[in-house]
């Protein structure tokens, strides 16, 4: 009997460690489900962040490109405006020998029609060009102005009226599409 005594004292003794083993296994497995927890939560706020940085970045570069965009729309649309500027000011000392061909011609009698000719190629140059956005300023009797005029001399006008204001235009002053291409030379009074 002895011999049957141990072997149920060591099946006693093997199923309580196997008792306290899967006690300690289950209390093992616990403790990591309790740890992993903790890091699956911290996994998820880390990837939320960065979602929320990476959505911010996205916002930021579509806005700066958003703008890049606009402001070469802008760009090239003054580029356009302006870009015919440079012929029409080389066209500006024609129109002033067409003016002053016209005003010289004025003791011709009016059927000369080498004046009916003068008179009709400076009209149809004027009217082509005022196509383009070319204008003329108005300087006589307006308040001298620095961004408009460029004054040449100053003289003295009996007239208090008259004191800071154009007295005579001794060139025509140009805008072209809203911009002075060139600035009336004019006389100020004082």
């Amino acid at each position: 009997m002895n011999q049957q005594q141990e072997a149920i004292g060591q099946e006693n003794l093997n199923s309580k460690t196997q008792g306290s083993e899967a006690e300690e296994l289950k209390l093992q497995s616990e403790v990591e489900a309790s740890e992993q927890q903790p890091i699956a939560e911290n996994i998820v706020e880390s990837l939320s962040a960065e979602l929320a940085e990476l959505k911010d970045q996205h916002m930021r570069l579509y806005a700066e490109f958003d703008n890049f965009r606009k402001r070469s729309l802008k760009e090239r649309s003054d580029y356009l405006k302006s870009a015919g500027s440079d012929m029409v000011v080389s066209l500006l000392p024609v129109l002033d020998d067409f003016e002053r061909a016209i005003k010289a011609a004025s003791s011709i009698s009016d059927k000369d029609p080498l004046k009916e000719g003068v008179n009709l190629v400076y009209h149809k140059l004027k009217v082509i060009l005022e196509q383009k956005g070319l204008k003329a300023m108005t300087s006589l009797e307006a308040v001298f102005d620095v961004d408009v005029h460029e004054a040449v001399t100053n003289i003295p006008v009996d007239n208090e009226s008259m004191k800071g204001k154009v007295v005579d235009e001794l060139e025509k002053g140009y805008w072209f599409n809203d911009k002075v291409i060139r600035h009336a030379k004019v006389v100020v009074g004082s």
